[in-house]
């Protein structure tokens, strides 16, 4: 009877740490002297007041991640309102990608060599400064200039700084054919060197991406 038991609480540990394995957790923090309502796909969403934190589980092999802030929300008991920036259809558990502008993290897990690929990306915009860190020894990104200060005149939108797709909707900012002539504008420049860890446009070079061993976990902070 002992080793039966041993046994079972052996296979439990085991699966346990299996289970643990499969999933890598993200822990977001508001830094930010205002509310932020966190969002994430897969994930849902979360309000965060200034130094209150949400985690979030995502299965490895997860692709087309997305985490982001919303500014300025107003939800019902049943969790139907709207946000100024980066609203997710009126609700507070996200399950589709948010209006621009917002300042955007993209993950895919466990890819090619188990390898994680995560970046920020500002061809949606930007609106809350933010900092992304694996746990393990891997390159931490982060977005944390005065884009909304210095943001073009164009460009400018209450609580953000939009993307010019959004704004002008042509070929040229949106790179919606994919054409080879697609490339940097004064724009995407001005996000770029600001924010050089960033994705300034939709065929920007791949300096934007990062990559982390498979296993990681991550920590996400706003107005790092």
């Amino acid at each position: 009877m002992a080793v039966t038991k041993s046994l079972s609480i052996f296979l439990f540990i085991a699966i346990s740490c299996v289970a643990v394995a499969q999933a890598a957790n993200f822990n977001i923090t508001n830094n930010c002297t205002y509310t932020v309502w966190a969002a994430a796909v897969p994930g849902g969403g979360s309000r965060l007041n200034p130094g209150e934190s949400w985690n979030i589980s995502v299965t490895n092999g997860t692709t087309g991640g997305r985490i982001w802030g919303r500014t300025n929300c107003t939800f019902d008991n049943a969790g139907r309102g709207k946000c100024l920036t980066g609203d997710c259809d009126g609700v507070l558990e996200c399950n589709k990608t948010g209006t621009p502008p917002n300042t955007l993290v993209e993950f895919a897990l466990n890819q090619y060599n188990n390898l994680d690929f995560y970046d920020i990306s500002l061809v949606d915009g930007f609106n809350v400064p933010l900092q992304l860190t694996p746990t393990y020894n891997c390159s931490s990104v982060k977005c944390a200039a005065d884009i909304i200060g210095e943001c073009p005149t164009q460009l400018q939108v209450p609580g953000g700084c939009n993307n010019p797709c959004t704004v002008f909707n042509t070929t040229q900012y949106c790179c919606s054919t994919g054409a080879a002539g697609c490339g940097p504008t004064d724009y995407s420049k001005f996000f770029k060197e600001r924010c050089p860890d960033a994705f300034s446009y939709p065929m920007d070079d791949a300096s934007s991406m990062f990559t982390c061993m498979g296993g990681s976990d991550y920590r996400l902070v706003f107005c790092p």
